[in-house]
C-alpha cells in the first residue's frame, strides 16, 4: 500500500480500507465493456424506483419481502476481479457469494443507508467516473453532523467495509458527475467478522 493510501485510510472510520489503483486501467476497460453487455434493470426499493441499473449475482434482494433471493451465477469474465477482492480483504473466494453491477449515469444519486444485514464484509471497485462517498454515524442523530466524512472514490479504486464501518456506518453517493460503474462483492453474515 502507497503510503497516501495509508494517510487516506487512517481518516476513515475503524475497519474501513481504502486503495487506488487496485485494477489497471486496461482491467478497467474490459470490465466495462463487459458491464455494457449486461442487461442492468432499473433498481426497486419497496415503493421507490432509483435512477441507478443494476444486476445482480448470486443473491439479489426483494426488499418488499426483506429477504435474498437466489440470482444468476457470476459470469466468468467477472471470476478474476471477485478472486482479487477476495485476496485483498483475506478472504477465501467462496465467501463472497452476492455481487452487484450498478451504473450511475451523470446526476445519479444514492441516499444513505447500511448495506442488508444478510452480508457480512463489503468490497467496492469503482470504474470510469470518480465519485464521492460520504460516511456517518449509525444510529444518525443531527447532533453527529461534524462527524460526517468523505472519501473520493478515484476510478480503478477500491474500499473495503467491515466491523465498525460496516455497522456503525452509512454511506451516502452524492449526484454523480460523470458516468459511473461500481461492482460490489459481499460476503455471506456470519461470526467471524461481525462485532
Amino acid at each position: 500500500m502507497q503510503q497516501s493510501d495509508l494517510f487516506a485510510t487512517a481518516a476513515l472510520p475503524p475497519g474501513m480500507q481504502y486503495r487506488r489503483e487496485f485494477i489497471s486501467a486496461a482491467e478497467e476497460a474490459e470490465l466495462i465493456e463487459r458491464i455494457r453487455e449486461l442487461p442492468l434493470t432499473e433498481a426497486k426499493y419497496h415503493q421507490y424506483t432509483a435512477r441507478r441499473r443494476t444486476m445482480s449475482f448470486g443473491a439479489s434482494y426483494d426488499f418488499a419481502k426483506q429477504r435474498a433471493t437466489p440470482a444468476p451465477e457470476l459470469p466468468q469474465s467477472f471470476h478474476w476481479l471477485r478472486a482479487r477482492a477476495a485476496e485483498w480483504a483475506g478472504l477465501d473466494v467462496t465467501e463472497l457469494v452476492q455481487a452487484l453491477i450498478a451504473e450511475y449515469q451523470i446526476g445519479t444519486p444514492l441516499g444513505w443507508h447500511r448495506d442488508v444485514p444478510d452480508y457480512e464484509v463489503i468490497v467496492g471497485i469503482s470504474l470510469a467516473g470518480p465519485a464521492r462517498l460520504r460516511l456517518r454515524p449509525y444510529p444518525w442523530s443531527p447532533e453527529r453532523k461534524r462527524e460526517i466524512m468523505a472519501i473520493e472514490l478515484e476510478p480503478r479504486s477500491a474500499y473495503i467495509l467491515r466491523g465498525v464501518a460496516r455497522w456503525g456506518w452509512q454511506h451516502q453517493v452524492p449526484p454523480t458527475k460523470a458516468l459511473r460503474y461500481s461492482i460490489t462483492f459481499r460476503s455471506a453474515r456470519g461470526r467471524r467478522e461481525h462485532t
